[in-house]
């Protein structure tokens, strides 16, 4: 039967944001507990030993790969024989149908995933092996990147760790954005903009199901935790609460933005000032 992963309690997920908002603000944010706690926001099941089980796992998988495998490439090879081809990672048009696919405790489960997701198990795995290791935020499709960020060897963990070759990667750009690949491109990516992203997923997924509004609310509001986020998150919030039926409360936020907003565009915050008059119409 397949899971299909329900918000936990709310005392629990004051906690679990709490500890995602600290963790965004350490020093070194870690990805792989930053990672794990948005799946813990999104699934009541994923308890504190789950938690623990999935990091387990992830080392577990590095203990397997071979001892200082040799340059760049040999990492990239290394990690495909493994993750793609002896546990069978990767993923398929379908799985960006799944909220499950953003998850990573799921991911690590089913072996299967979005790009980015699967690209963190490919850089959590490596790092911890001592591979010189980083994503890379190509448009429209995450890739990890071995040796040197103005040369990296690109592996697409989606295509089951396929070692870029040749022009691969500028036919990934060319077919996502109908442009060229740029070199600014393949510049490592850090560990908050990898989270950023998982979040812009999340948010996609819920807003073509209005349904799921819950899971668009609590993406923003992880959002929003990120040291660095743009305001119109705020906007997009208020938004969301009147969509739930929230009413007073949304109307509040968007007249705190519309304030916001007044500072660079009066014209923009009036029109969210009519929102917020309309948000409170309904309470008659």
């Amino acid at each position: 039967m397949r899971h299909r992963p329900q918000p936990p309690p709310p005392h629990r997920s004051r906690d679990l944001r709490r500890r995602f908002a600290e963790e965004a603000r350490c020093e070194r944010p870690d990805l792989s507990v930053l990672s794990l706690l948005v799946g813990a926001v999104a699934d009541g099941s994923l308890d504190e030993t789950g938690l623990d089980a999935a990091q387990v796992e992830l080392d577990r998988l590095a203990g397997e790969l071979p001892y200082g495998p040799g340059g760049p490439h040999a990492w990239a090879v290394a990690l495909r024989d493994l993750l793609g081809g002896r546990y069978g990672f990767g993923g398929v048009p379908a799985d960006y149908a799944r909220l499950e696919s953003s998850l990573l405790h799921e991911v690590l489960r089913r072996r299967r995933g979005l790009p980015i997701l699967l690209s963190v198990v490919w850089l959590e795995v490596a790092r911890r092996a001592g591979a010189p290791v980083y994503g890379v935020a190509l448009p429209g499709h995450f890739v990890v990147g071995f040796g040197p960020a103005g040369d990296p060897v690109l592996a697409d963990p989606f295509a089951g760790g396929r070692v870029l070759a040749g022009r691969d990667a500028h036919a990934l750009v060319t077919g996502a954005t109908g442009g060229p690949l740029d070199a600014a491109m393949l510049e490592p990516a850090a560990p908050l903009d990898v989270v950023a992203r998982v979040l812009n997923n999340v948010r996609a997924w819920a807003k073509a199901r209005p349904e799921r509004s819950d899971v668009a609310l609590w993406a923003v509001d992880l959002a929003l935790a990120l040291p660095a986020h743009p305001a119109r998150l705020r906007h997009e919030r208020a938004r969301l609460l009147v969509l739930r039926g929230e009413f007073a409360a949304g109307a509040a936020e968007l007249e705190e933005y519309a304030e916001v907003a007044a500072a660079v565009d009066e014209e923009a915050a009036e029109s969210v000032r009519a929102e917020a008059r309309a948000a409170r119409a309904l309470l008659n």
